[in-house]
C-alpha cells in the first residue's frame, strides 16, 4: 500500500496599512514639533537684549572664514591656505570652519602671503599703492591727495572713507608693530619753507596715527611714526608733487604670551594653465612632498638623485 503524501499548506500573510495607525501621524508630529521649536526660538530671541540679538544676527549673516575665502579669493588660494593651516595649526584650521569671519580680521594671522595680497587687492585696490607682502608683514602707501588738501594738513572729503579702509586692515591686528611715515616735499606747501613742510607732515602723521590707534581692538599693537620731508631739486610744478602716508605692518618677534609668531608663507609657485585647479593643487602638493623628502636625505644621495633626474631629462640626450 502506497504511503500517503503529507499535504503542505503555505499560508501567506499580507500585512496592510492599519488605516489611521499606519505611521502617517509621525510626519504630522514632526512638522508640529518643528513649528513648536521655531515658535520657542522666536519667543526666546524677542526677550533678549539688543546686544544678544546683534550677536545672533552677525553669526548667521556673516560667512565663516572658509566661506569668505572661497567667495573672495577663489578655490586655489583657499586650498593653499587650508593646506598651510593643516600643516602648521590643524586645530585652528578646524576651528575656522565654525567661526564666523571677523569683520576686522588679523591679516598677520592668515598664514598665507597670497591670501593677504588678495585681501589687500580686494579691500584697498583703489587707495593703496606699492603693496608689498613679506613673510614678516606687509606695507603700502596712501597718496596724500586721498587724505588731505594739497599742501596742508586739512582732511579732505575722502578722508573718512579712506581711513575706514585703512582701519579695516589694522584694527584687527594683534602682536604687531605699525610704523607710519608721513612724506612731503618742501615745494608742495604754499610758502615753500622747510619749517612749514615739517609742521604739515607732523600734523598729518598725528592725525592718521591717532585715528589708527583709536580703532585698534588689541593692546598688543604699537603704533609709531616719523616724517620724511625732502626738497625736490630743479624746476618742478608744486601741483604735481605728491606726498604720501606709508604704512608698514610687521609681526612682533613673540606674541604677548611668549609664543613665536607664524610667518606668512607662499606654498606654491605659478600654476600649470593646462591643468584644472584640483589637479594643479594635487600636483603641487606631491611636488612639495618630494622636495621635502629630498632635502632630508644626506648630501651624497641628494646629488645622486639630481644626476639621475638630469639623465632622464630630454636635454641630456641631445648631446
Amino acid at each position: 500500500m502506497a504511503e500517503k503524501k503529507q499535504t503542505i499548506v503555505i499560508k501567506k500573510i499580507i500585512v496592510q496599512g492599519g488605516g489611521g495607525h499606519g505611521g502617517s501621524w509621525k510626519v504630522a508630529l514632526a512638522d508640529f514639533m518643528t513649528a513648536l521649536m521655531a515658535f520657542f526660538l522666536v519667543m526666546w530671541i524677542v526677550g533678549q537684549s539688543d546686544q544678544t540679538k546683534k550677536a545672533v544676527s552677525d553669526y548667521f549673516s556673516t560667512p565663516s572664514v572658509i566661506e569668505y575665502n572661497f567667495q573672495n579669493f577663489g578655490v586655489e588660494l583657499t586650498l593653499e591656505k587650508l593646506f598651510l593651516d593643516l600643516l602648521n595649526e590643524p586645530l585652528k584650521a578646524f576651528q575656522s570652519f565654525m567661526e564666523p569671519m571677523d569683520k576686522t580680521p588679523n591679516l598677520l594671522d592668515m598664514g598665507s602671503a597670497k591670501v593677504v595680497a588678495a585681501y589687500m587687492a580686494d579691500q584697498m585696490n583703489d587707495v593703496a599703492k606699492n603693496v608689498v607682502v613679506t613673510p614678516e608683514g606687509f606695507d603700502f602707501d596712501i597718496p596724500d591727495y586721498m587724505l588731505f588738501e594739497r599742501g596742508s594738513s586739512q582732511p579732505n572729503a575722502n578722508f573718512v572713507q579712506v581711513m575706514d579702509k585703512i582701519k579695516g586692515v589694522t584694527a584687527g591686528l594683534k602682536d604687531a608693530e605699525i610704523k607710519l611715515t608721513s612724506g612731503l616735499f618742501v615745494q608742495s606747501v604754499p610758502d615753500g619753507a622747510l619749517m612749514t613742510a615739517n609742521r604739515v607732515a607732523s600734523q598729518r602723521l598725528d592725525i592718521v596715527r591717532n585715528k589708527i590707534a583709536a580703532s585698534l581692538e588689541s593692546s598688543t599693537v604699537n603704533v609709531n611714526g616719523a616724517i620724511s620731508v625732502k626738497e625736490k631739486r630743479g624746476e618742478v610744478d608744486p601741483k604735481k608733487l605728491v606726498g604720501f602716508i606709508k604704512v608698514k605692518i610687521a609681526q612682533k618677534e613673540l606674541t604677548s604670551d611668549g609664543r613665536k609668531q607664524r610667518k606668512l608663507e607662499s606654498m606654491f609657485g605659478s600654476k600649470n594653465v593646462d591643468m584644472s585647479v584640483y589637479d594643479n593643487f594635487v600636483q603641487q602638493v606631491s611636488t612639495r612632498r618630494k622636495e621635502e623628502a629630498h632635502q632630508k636625505k644626506p648630501l651624497r644621495e641628494q646629488v645622486n638623485d639630481e644626476l639621475n633626474e638630469a639623465a632622464k631629462s630630454p636635454s641630456s640626450l641631445t648631446e
